[in-house]
């Protein structure tokens, strides 16, 4: 009941998403510890019964044992939902439970993370882009590059392919090689891939630019240099390259005998192809390297590799006779210790005219037994083969004769038959309570009336033609039969009660039946004897997106760390076997694997580091490369200190030249040297000046009336006293969201920010040295002894660096505050295009302020929601823009993303806090959402141009907004302004709004 009341809440009411959610098969309460998400990953049940071709799969949606039998009856109905499954491959139920699914994973811990430590370019600073200690080295994205990150890194963590490029030389007599092998360019490809994979061994940096192999690569392609390459065709060429680069030099080394070419021996293996054409009998042995498969229709990989063995009718491979019939079977006799499995989830709209993406769930292990497909098991798999199609018959019986009982009944309503007996065993015992519909209608009688009361005067004058003339005068309140004697209802209910029980014990008959003869197809080929050959999954490839347009990343195992690593580009980061999943199985997001590599488990060489001769230890980093490529490495790193350096003595420059006193103007005042800052000193009697001066008059009142000394010097040290005493006040009060006492002074900001002593001091002696001071005579004078003072102090004891330093923080935190004023209001009366780049910005300044200390600046989790809502807001309304299809609404609203939106997206996942993390997941999935909705041409059109711009995860900045002009208030102004903002907002979060 608790699941069935979840759905109508999932589902707004909606009755089909209902009945989806209730009929997932490990549809569930969401728990706060427990991540939903993953649950679907679960593999204990068929969903799937093919009815027809592999190709054209009708899906039903069989519940488990632990589903109620209502449940079973509702899936079951819903078997005119597999056209729509034929036709898109998604079922209604599958994109239902995909909303219910997404909305909780924002309760859960997400994982998956588009991460780029670089996010907007290569940072100017070189030491943000030095690799930490012995981390993996990214791929930078040189412009729609992904696609080769993901392959090479796959193959990179391949030790063996590593050590085979790494020492891969040319053919010593190169000039010699005919003209069409030069022509080719695969040998300067191979050096440069050489010396890519060299960088990525002993480079200092975090990631290396790819982009002379790419280059070389892209040449390759007949397509535009700005389209993205297919992942599939791009490997091809890449292992057709190595290839021919082996074959030359293999051919050279081994001069008169067949060479062997490591490449070969690495990614290629054979099948054999037995079957029969046109009634005659072949057998074709063929090499294969990538092997593709199919997805839409199959459930796992093992369904993929079925229907991938045997291809047409193949009956009369087994029979005598020699029919008309074609078909064929493959079975592996060599398989290859890399096996690359290629997932075609793309596939041609023949009604759009445009290719698209299939987003199916398709589960694969990460140990795969490779047995049943070989050569030398085909006795055994066939026998096993016919012994489960023989169960999957017997199955589709059991489960025809199944939903017969969860779905009885003759019209378009069917209900279980257990339910149809129970509800007649109900009406059959229940009693008939009579009323009159007009007196259950009437509401005339006072409430407080007797129900044994007549009263019918006052019904007498009540006229309801309606009530009186349609409905008889006496009806049950409930219905019940009207004449049933005592013997009749002890027989029916007997009779009842007996029917119904031998339903239910049938159903779990027919139930347990259908579950042994699931374990017994999942458990065929669980004996040693067809486990002999397993295969370890290494590496997964995933796309996200859509056919034309998308990213791709790579899930590579680390086996001596044993763990899973994502390789995103420039990021490198661990992962879990979770956060694959939920990238690679596909079904419900528009991620999924594209490509598997598997590497054999008995070769432990593929993976195993290599040691060195002598001492036994392992190498690592320069030790492992040639002398050719360590020099390389060695120079590029050289360069990489260098920029350091650089980049160290620039700033030192710079620093240099701040401490450099301004221009003095003439004629020059004795103590212009020093200028205070402009937030304490105003040239004009503008409201801060005016509270200065109130403020030292009262605190030199206070040290004149407690002070017998009434000399200017005495005065002066007392009235900094009072002054100090009455900030020290400030800055001991709890500070509220709503009333921050640092923005009254900014002594109060560097008492809670643990400023030196000296800095607090010369910062109240310059307040008494403000020219604005001298209004009276003693004012006056303690002015001039403040300014001599000022003149006194030496740079040794008090570093006008560091001065400066604290007060231009201070700026930077009014600065930051103003800009969050602003933004916030803005936030406040929805006006969210203009309030976005005042809450990025004040969350910038704010966050290198927060580097320095907690106190430099404003909660950061505070401004973090509201930048973050800020762009969920503009993402919704642009959403929203764009489903009204009208242009000038579609035009504006994808404008707000390109323009806004799209250029924000790095600030949220550069710090790889979760919240931010999940919002542009959600603002990603907003748009992908859209991807398998009809709609106009031209729609259809602006969306595929769009996509991928949402989707990049490129380093380099397509252009972003300057700052906004800060505007000047003066303290009280600015003091008062953010109170009621902080407490506006305050409010409304309080409330829930």
């Amino acid at each position: 009941m608790v699941n069935r009341l979840l759905s109508l809440q999932v589902s707004n009411g909606d009755l089909a998403e209902a009945v989806a959610f209730l009929t997932e098969k490990n549809a569930k309460v969401p728990q706060q510890d427990e991540p939903t998400y993953y649950q679907t990953s679960q593999v204990a049940n068929d969903r799937y019964i093919s009815v027809g071709s592999q190709a054209d799969t009708n899906v039903i949606d069989l519940t488990g044992d632990d589903k109620d039998d209502l449940q079973r009856a509702i899936a079951l109905s819903l078997e005119e939902s597999s056209r729509a499954f034929r036709e898109t491959g998604i079922t209604d139920e599958e994109q239902a439970i995909s909303r219910f699914l997404e909305a909780s994973i924002a309760e859960n811990k997400a994982s998956l993370k588009r991460t780029h430590t670089e996010v907007w370019s290569d940072s100017p600073d070189p030491h943000d882009r030095k690799r930490m200690d012995n981390c993996p080295v990214g791929l930078k994205n040189v412009g729609n590059t992904c696609w080769f990150s993901a392959v090479i890194q796959s193959l990179f963590n391949l030790l063996e392919f590593q050590r085979l490029v790494l020492h891969y030389s040319p053919p010593a007599r190169v000039q010699d090689l005919p003209r069409n092998q030069k022509e080719h360019r695969n040998l300067p490809f191979m050096q440069e891939l050489r010396n890519l994979f060299s960088l990525m061994v002993g480079s200092k940096r975090k990631y290396v630019d790819p982009s002379r192999a790419v280059d070389i690569l892209k040449d390759a392609f007949k397509s535009s240099e700005s389209q993205q390459q297919d992942v599939s065709e791009f490997t091809h060429k890449l292992l057709d390259w190595l290839e021919d680069a082996f074959q030359m030099k293999a051919e050279e080394d081994r001069y008169g005998e067949k060479p062997k070419n490591p490449m070969v021996e690495l990614f290629y293996g054979r099948f054999l192809a037995v079957g029969v054409l046109e009634g005659k009998k072949f057998e074709n042995t063929e090499m294969f390297g990538q092997y593709p498969l199919q997805v839409n229709g199959f459930k796992d990989l093992h369904e993929c590799l079925e229907a991938a063995m045997i291809e047409g009718e193949i009956e009369s491979l087994h029979s005598a006779d020699n029919s008309a019939r074609s078909g064929q079977e493959h079975w592996f006799t060599e398989l290859p210790p890399v096996l690359t499995f290629e997932l075609s989830r793309f596939e041609f709209n023949q009604a759009l005219g445009r290719p698209e993406k299939i987003h199916n769930k398709l589960e694969f292990p990460s140990m795969l037994y490779m047995d049943r497909y070989m050569d030398r098991n085909r006795d055994v798999t066939r026998i096993k083969r016919e012994e489960i199609r023989r169960l999957k018959e017997h199955l589709t019986l059991l489960q025809q004769r199944l939903e017969r009982y969860l779905s009885y009944g003759s019209g378009p309503k069917r209900f279980p038959l257990a339910d149809v007996l129970q509800y007649a065993m109900e009406f059959a015992s229940s009693k008939p309570v009579c009323t009159s519909p007009v007196e259950d209608i009437d509401t005339s009688a006072p409430p407080g009336g007797t129900t044994g009361q007549q009263l019918p005067q006052p019904r007498a004058q009540v006229h309801k033609p309606f009530t009186q003339s349609r409905l008889p005068p006496d009806l049950p309140m409930h219905p019940a039969p009207r004449h049933v004697t005592d013997e009749e209802l002890r027989v029916l209910e007997g009779c009842l009660h007996r029917w119904r029980s031998e339903v239910e014990n049938d159903t779990r008959d027919l139930q347990g039946s259908i579950s042994r003869i699931h374990r017994t197809i999942e458990l065929m080929y669980s004996d040693k004897s067809m486990m002999q050959v397993p295969y370890r999954l290494h590496a997964v490839l995933v796309h996200e997106g859509q056919a034309n347009a998308g990213h791709y990343w790579a899930y590579i195992y680390d086996p001596h760390q044993r763990r899973w690593m994502k390789y995103n580009d420039v990021s490198v980061t661990k992962s879990t076997w979770e956060e694959l999943v939920r990238d690679s199985f596909g079904g419900y997001r528009n991620a999924s694997a594209y490509c598997l590599m598997y590497i054999n488990d008995k070769k432990p060489f593929l993976i195993e580091e290599e040691f060195d001769k002598e001492t036994g230890q392992v190498l690592s980093g320069l030790d492992k490369l040639p002398a050719d490529l360590r020099r390389f490495v060695q120079e590029d790193n050289k360069l990489f200190d260098k920029e350091m350096e650089e980049w160290d003595a620039l700033q030192a420059r710079k620093a240099q030249q701040e401490k450099l006193p301004p221009p003095i103007p003439p004629p020059p005042p004795p103590l212009m040297a020093m200028q205070d800052p402009d937030y304490m000193e105003q040239p004009s009697p503008t409201t801060d000046s005016k509270q200065l001066q109130q403020n030292m008059e009262r605190a030199i009142s206070q040290a004149a009336a407690a002070q017998e000394d009434t000399s200017p010097e005495t005065l002066l040290n007392a009235a900094i006293k009072v002054e100090y005493g009455r900030l020290m006040h400030f800055a001991e009060e709890d500070v509220a969201s709503d009333n921050d006492y640092r923005l009254q002074h900014a002594v109060v900001y560097f008492i809670l920010n643990q400023a030196p002593k000296k800095i607090l001091e010369r910062t109240l002696l310059t307040q008494f040295a403000d020219r604005n001071l001298a209004f009276d005579e003693r004012c006056k004078s303690i002015m001039n002894v403040a300014r001599a003072k000022l003149d006194l102090i030496k740079p040794e004891e008090v570093n006008i660096e560091e001065y400066e330093m604290w007060h231009q923080d201070y700026r930077t935190f009014r600065d930051t505050t103003t800009l969050l004023m602003i933004g916030l209001e803005l936030f406040q009366k929805s006006n969210y295009v203009e309030a976005l780049m005042y809450l990025i910005y004040s969350y910038q300044y704010n966050n290198e302020l927060v580097a320095k200390g907690p106190n430099r600046g404003h909660d950061e989790a505070f401004l973090s929601h509201f930048r973050r809502e800020c762009l969920l807001k503009l993402n919704e309304q642009a959403a929203g823009m764009f489903e009204a299809g009208e242009d000038p609404q579609v035009t504006n609203g994808l404008g707000i993303m390109n323009e806004l939106v799209v250029p924000c997206l790095p600030l949220l996942l550069v710090q790889d806090a979760e919240k931010d993390l999940l919002a542009v997941e959600d603002m990603r999935n907003r748009w992908c959402s859209y991807l398998g909705q009809e709609m106009e041409p031209n729609l259809q059109e602006k969306l595929t141009d769009f996509l991928p711009k949402l989707l990049d995860c490129s380093t380099e900045i397509k252009g972003f907004h300057e700052p906004p002009k800060v505007p000047t208030y003066s303290t009280l102004e600015l003091c008062e302004r953010f109170s009621q903002i902080m407490a506006t907002v305050a409010k409304a979060l309080t409330e829930g709004r």
